[in-house]
């Protein structure tokens, strides 16, 4: 794809030397490849002859079929119809072009998200979490917060404080530098007036940072994220809200330079592992660009990455310390400056001990135990990673021209994009296609949510489990009769994968067992209004339309098979089913 004009440019960066010995003089163990002989010359033919085998075998490629087709079969597109290559290769670098790379080595700022709540309980929760590790604090506050008592005990000239005010952002913002030490103030202390926030008091926050030497503006891309908004869409909005910005402040009297670099970037981490890398890095060319033709000489912008509230689920809670490590180490490696991890039990109300503890640590995990701070930009290089980051930056920008206007970023055009990124991804987590673990996935039906005091941070947020976790919310009190034709072993493959079909819409089953012809399940029937026939295709040809028949006349009002659809069956279920359609089908029955 060609860049639009005025899309970032610059150069792509050469490999490093890694300073490893010379291969040629390792001396391999017995029976193991030479890495070094000159018989080990791998193409991509070989390649794409080697994966074409393995999804002949897997069924999802013919015979007959290109040993080349194998790159369509494996490429993923993102929502934003960015493509992921499955292998990186020199040739996706052919005129690639780039600039804006991420300069932090070293470790990330570790920032906690203290909400808004009474001042002594959150004033605990903020000293609990530096006493443990966290190096900066993002505080929600209004007017009516207590700020002092809030803050009480914390070392400003140590920690950065980065207000979040939508409501009063001047009377907070000096609510705040009036706590601050006369002295040395922390790096990246930020008053965080939002760049959507009314030209009066983005100008006024502004000021009040350039008299106190402290960062002024955050430009939130989470708040698109948490309504369902794409990558691209979300960085489109950063770019076009972060120029809105520019436009305020230098109407204001200020310079743009000083504009500039009053800014910070804060953008969602999701678990889409290489999407987040190279939103990210996407992010720091964008912006770089930005401020180039805006005249701005070289300005340093933090990035502040927060782990996904939409992805995160309140069904299975804990599956949320997995997704959002994966976030964090995203948002390390894509080169983020902070970083807040979300604790795991968010979702369901106002966060606890634990889960802060969790959150806090997997940052630390990654930077300590694992070293991936340590290295600058380590994606760089890689070939299929600086792809992605180029496509989506490209796709981005495209979406930026789409997006800005000059009093800010096009509300309907930005409505109108998130409309239709919620319907293709709704479309994709109804039919397992974006399978979403412990919910859509197997799920528990015995599982024993943990309580939380009433919370309203997730107020506005577009969870992308929403429609499953709905129908576990109302579970149907009568279960599903899962007539099993055949032994264990034959019908075990189908009986349990219509158990977690059933399960993700919060429909128990009971389970008939071993049978041998419709009189054992008829003798197992227990009046249930729907049954569901789990077997194999013998097993159906042979004596399905006799169980189905059999059952009915035992009292099912509906049938249901696992399989391919059959006349003797009123509804079926197999891989790529439309779940939440067969769910609400099902669900109507058994009510």
């Amino acid at each position: 794809m060609t860049a639009p004009e005025g899309a970032p440019t610059g150069e792509v960066e050469g490999q490093v030397d890694g300073g490893l010995e010379d291969p040629s003089e390792l001396e391999p163990e017995q029976g193991s490849l030479d890495l070094a002989s000159p018989d080990d010359d791998w193409t991509i033919a070989d390649w794409e002859k080697s994966t074409a085998t393995v999804l002949r075998k897997s069924k999802r490629m013919a015979d007959d079929d290109a040993d080349d087709l194998v790159w369509a079969k494996l490429t993923k597109r993102t929502l934003d119809g960015v493509e992921i290559a499955p292998l990186g290769t020199a040739a996706l670098l052919e005129r690639l072009e780039s600039a804006g790379r991420p300069a932090r080595a070293g470790d990330w700022d570790v920032r906690s998200l203290i909400g808004a709540g009474p001042a002594e309980q959150q004033n605990e929760f903020a000293r609990v979490d530096l006493e443990g590790g966290v190096t900066s604090l993002w505080v929600q506050a209004d007017q009516d917060t207590d700020l002092a008592g809030l803050l009480e005990g914390v070392l400003l000239d140590l920690a950065p404080v980065v207000l979040d005010a939508p409501t009063s952002p001047v009377a907070v913002a000096e609510a705040l530098l009036a706590l601050l030490p006369d002295g040395d103030i922390a790096v990246g202390t930020n008053l965080g007036v939002s760049a959507t926030a009314a030209p009066d008091d983005l100008a006024a926050v502004a000021k009040l940072a350039l008299d106190h030497g402290v960062l002024g503006v955050v430009v939130d891309g989470t708040a698109v994220h948490d309504r369902g908004a794409s990558d691209v869409t979300e960085l489109g909005w950063v770019m076009a809200a972060g120029a809105r910005v520019l436009r305020v402040l230098e109407r204001a009297g200020i310079s743009i330079t000083d504009a500039a670099g009053l800014i910070e970037l804060r953008l969602a981490a999701t678990d889409e592992q290489f999407p987040t890398i190279a939103k990210l890095r996407a992010a720091r060319r964008l912006w770089s660009r930005v401020l180039e033709l805006s005249g701005a000489a070289d300005t340093t912008t933090r990035i502040h990455a927060v782990t996904s509230r939409p992805m995160m689920t309140r069904y299975d809670p804990y599956v949320n310390m997995l997704r959002t490590t994966v976030a964090a180490f995203a948002a390390g490696v894509g080169g983020a400056d902070s970083v807040t991890v979300l604790p795991f039990d968010a979702p369901l109300g106002r966060p606890e001990a634990f889960g802060r503890r969790i959150a806090r640590n997997t940052s630390h995990l990654l930077i300590d135990e694992s070293h991936v701070a340590h290295v600058a930009d380590p994606a760089g290089g890689a070939y299929a990673i600086e792809k992605l980051t180029d496509d989506t930056a490209v796709a981005a920008w495209e979406a930026l021209g789409r997006l800005d206007g000059p009093d800010g970023p096009h509300q309907a055009t930005l409505d109108e994009a998130v409309e239709a990124t919620c319907e293709a991804r709704e479309q994709q987590v109804a039919t397992r296609k974006r399978p979403i673990t412990g919910v859509s996935e197997f799920p528990n039906l015995a599982e024993e949510l943990p309580e939380r005091e009433p919370y309203d941070a997730w107020v506005g947020v577009e969870s992308y489990a929403a429609s499953f976790e709905q129908m576990r919310d109302s579970a149907p009190s009568a279960p599903v009769f899962l007539a099993t034709l055949g032994s264990i072993a034959a019908h075990t493959a189908r009986a349990t994968f219509a158990t977690n079909l059933l399960a993700a819409g919060g429909v128990a089953v009971e389970v008939a067992g071993a049978s041998e012809g419709p009189d054992d399940l008829v003798r197992a029937y227990a009046g249930q209004p729907v049954v569901c026939l789990a077997g194999t295709d013998p097993a159906y040809a042979e004596w399905g339309e006799a169980a189905a028949t059999a059952l009915r006349e035992a009292g099912a009002e509906r049938v249901l098979i696992a399989g391919r659809p059959v006349p003797y069956a009123d509804d079926s279920c197999a891989m790529g089913v439309d779940a939440l359609a067969f769910l609400t089908r099902t669900r109507e029955a058994l009510a």
